[in-house]
């Protein structure tokens, strides 16, 4: 699972439809990115938003006091811009929340490119397992279980939360365990195996996963050697450090224009109309934060196309939307729900 070649002082993102990954960030200095349940909650909200902007469905997470886990899909090749979009946000509403202001993770988050198949439930045990190895579940007079820590994935994978947001997906969990995800035993068959894990892991080294700390991908050689091909490609016409380019951008803005069509027509629109409209026009700021919330188009992208004017417009709208609970859950279901 560990190259030679995997040792440089800065690996190119590797982005790709479809890929896995094992994400990672900590906190500056390793303090804490999370000081309370608030900020936990306010992470997991922030996630859920990045989730429905880029499409990432989520397997497995893990929020410690000052670093998370994410075990992600990203079905179109937008991590890069999607987790620039996550910590920056995060980090904002961090700081107006507790009244700071700087950086709050620590240089740049790890992304580790994970090999379907076993790869996958392995890193997804090595999530789950986080609260056990940090000692988490051992404070007080009785030792807790692993489904009594509540900043993770795993409660809604044993069974214990019954509804997973949209963006988390527990039959993964389930199916790479060999268990049938359509089984109401399932759950509970689930939380013994993992049980059963957190005892061994408790009388353990932890040097068993040495490979997923200190690696650059999850999986066998050739899976290497494909990864290492992407990156040859990436860097061949790479524009920026992100190795995105264009293709990214015109997709970003492709699925923006899919996006607007669609909710044009819900409105029952002329979209004439709507551009030579007042830049303050209401319609405008509903479309602004629709398209906001379930793509990665540019501020500037979206005021220019919508007839705005200034690109801070945008952001006036979207919070004035989100300010308004009620007209928020109203676009919500006639804008974005399917």
């Amino acid at each position: 699972m560990n190259d030679e070649r995997g040792r440089v002082a800065r690996q190119p993102r590797v982005e790709y439809q479809g890929a896995w990954y094992h994400v990672l960030s900590r906190g500056d200095r390793r303090e804490r990115i999370f000081s309370d349940d608030g900020d936990q909650r306010l992470f997991l909200k922030t996630l859920g938003e990045a989730c429905g902007r880029t499409g990432w469905q989520v397997a497995a997470y893990v929020l410690m006091g000052n670093h998370f886990h994410l075990q992600v899909r990203t079905a179109e090749a937008n991590l890069v811009g999607g987790m620039k979009w996550l910590l920056g946000t995060y980090t904002q509403r961090f700081n107006l929340r507790h009244r700071l202001c700087g950086h709050l993770f620590q240089g740049r988050y790890k992304a580790i490119p994970i090999e379907e198949g076993d790869s996958l439930l392995r890193v997804c045990d090595y999530i789950h397992l986080n609260p056990v190895r940090a000692r988490l579940l051992d404070e007080g007079k009785t030792r807790k279980r692993l489904r009594d820590y509540p900043w993770s994935s795993f409660p809604f994978c044993a069974g214990k939360e019954k509804k997973p947001p949209g963006w988390m997906v527990c039959r993964w969990a389930w199916s790479w365990a060999g268990l049938e995800p359509c089984s109401r035993a399932t759950p509970r068959r689930y939380e013994a195996r993992l049980e059963h894990l957190a005892a061994e892991e408790r009388e353990s080294d932890g040097r068993h996963w040495a490979e997923l700390r200190r690696g650059w991908f999850v999986g066998g050689e050739d899976f290497a050697d494909k990864l290492m091909d992407r990156v040859g490609r990436r860097i061949q016409t790479a524009q920026r450090d992100s190795y995105a380019g264009d293709e990214v951008l015109r997709h970003d803005e492709g699925a923006a224009e899919a996006l607007l069509q669609k909710c044009l027509k819900r409105l029952k629109l002329d979209e004439a109309r709507l551009v030579a409209g007042p830049k303050g026009m209401a319609e405008k700021g509903w479309l602004a934060w629709a398209l906001r919330r379930r793509t990665m188009a540019s501020r500037r992208w979206i005021s220019q196309r919508l007839g705005m004017g200034v690109d801070s417009r945008v952001s006036r709208a979207v919070s004035a939307v989100e300010a308004d609970v009620r007209l928020a859950r109203k676009l919500q279901k006639s804008l974005l729900t399917d």
